[in-house]
């Protein structure tokens, strides 16, 4: 099947992958841009995991105050090299995990970082919620260790679906961001202040 250049041009556009590896994705995936699409995504994952171990010791610390000045957000996001730092992809993306943040108040960036004892805390919670259901004993850990995974992904930054595409995680634009600059991305650490209440502050 012969790809056209258009064809390539739309899916440079979809994902921000470079012309030839679109090409090549689209030459796999038979001309079908959504499979294209999905192997590129595949691919960037595991380009991501390469680059991981990386050392990412430049970046930004970039702010962002929600209109009406009683929000504001301050979030410290690595790279490693001063050149990608300064690139429109690497500060749009720190601008919208800002943005993110000031949106969806994580309580951390990875599950590995809530506090056992919060843990804890919840896990009763949901024992207690599923026992007053009347729920099989035999059944009722597996019940609350489902609600617990609901409870990471509704506080851990990168499993939160992103605010400005619920249709993947920040993870997931974080790894997209990584395919584009070639470079080693991470989040450091984050301080949250809002209006009258204790700052939320994640290293």
């Amino acid at each position: 099947m012969e790809i056209t250049a258009s064809r390539v041009k739309e899916l440079r556009d979809l994902t921000g992958i470079s012309m030839m590896e679109c090409k090549n994705a689209l030459v796999e995936a038979q001309g079908d841009l959504e499979k294209a699409v999905e192997i590129l995504r595949k691919k960037g994952i595991a380009k991501a995991e390469k680059k991981a171990s990386r050392a990412a010791n430049e970046g930004v610390v970039l702010s962002y105050i929600h209109p009406g000045n009683k929000l504001g957000v301050l979030v410290e996001i690595n790279c490693e090299t001063d050149f990608v730092a300064k690139t429109d992809d690497f500060i749009n993306f720190a601008k919208d995990i800002a943005m993110h943040i000031a949106a969806t108040n994580p309580l951390a960036i990875r599950r590995e970082e809530i506090d056992p004892q919060v843990l804890e805390k919840e896990r009763e919670i949901y024992r207690e919620q599923v026992r007053a259901q009347k729920k099989p004993e035999n059944i009722v850990e597996k019940i609350v260790e489902g609600k617990l995974e609901k409870f990471f992904q509704e506080n851990c930054l990168l499993e939160q679906p992103f605010v400005k595409d619920p249709q993947i995680t920040v993870k997931d634009y974080l790894t997209t961001t990584i395919s584009k600059t070639g470079e080693n991305i991470n989040i450091a650490r984050f301080v949250r202040y809002q209006l009258g209440e204790a700052f939320n502050s994640k290293a």
